[in-house]
């Protein structure tokens, strides 16, 4: 590299993340910042790095989209037979990131995960576009394959055999809840004195303590 990355550095200036003027419970504040990262970061917006765990607890980690959250978690689609999904089979816990660099605002969460009801994979499976449906059932993800041409081939095959018919989703695709026990929320400040914001809960029906951290 010509340049140390060392050296790369950024100022933070946000704005004030006050423990005093945001909300018992963590959601109405992440609905308000993801708003705020839609019209900023665009496309980006529900991009989120997801952490797992295999059964030899060696974390993996990877980009993944955030597809509908509300009081019960965040929840996202990939294929079940997927490194993740094994590594979810396994051990059913997770932990993601957000990260909205034009907002310098980062979001933490921490939790149990299960599958979303099959009603709800199917209408949202429903509403993709036919080829990512088409996707679904050509890629067996994760697989070692010997090259593009071995996807092209399936891909004509699985044309094929929808051709004219709705695209039916794989019993192997679907959905997963995150449901969390812990969401922190930090807003970058100069000098690197930072505001973050952690919410915690013992149990899906105990009520949030917020607590105010060092950065």
């Amino acid at each position: 590299m010509n340049q140390d990355i060392a050296q790369l550095r950024r100022d933070y200036a946000g704005a004030s993340l006050a423990f005093d003027s945001t909300p018992a419970s963590p959601f109405p504040l992440f609905s308000e910042w993801l708003s705020a990262a839609v019209d900023t970061e665009k496309d980006d917006a529900n991009a989120m790095t997801l952490a797992t765990v295999d059964n030899n607890q060696m974390p993996h980690a990877r980009i993944v989209l955030l597809k509908g959250f509300d009081e019960q978690g965040f929840v996202f689609y990939t294929n079940y037979q997927s490194h993740k999904g094994s590594e979810l089979a396994g051990n059913p816990v997770a932990a993601i990131v957000f990260w909205w660099p034009t907002l310098q605002r980062q979001v933490r969460v921490e939790g149990h995960v299960e599958q979303v009801e099959k009603a709800l994979s199917d209408r949202y499976f429903e509403s993709r576009p036919r080829d990512s449906q088409l996707g679904a059932w050509v890629s067996q993800q994760s697989v070692e394959i010997p090259g593009r041409r071995w996807l092209e081939e399936r891909q004509a095959r699985f044309e094929s055999a929808f051709d004219n018919v709705p695209v039916e989703r794989p019993a192997h695709w679907g959905g997963y809840r995150i449901k969390p026990h812990m969401i922190e929320f930090w807003q970058g400040q100069p000098n690197r004195l930072h505001d973050r914001l952690r919410f915690r809960r013992l149990s899906e029906t105990a009520q949030w303590d917020k607590t105010h951290l060092a950065p």
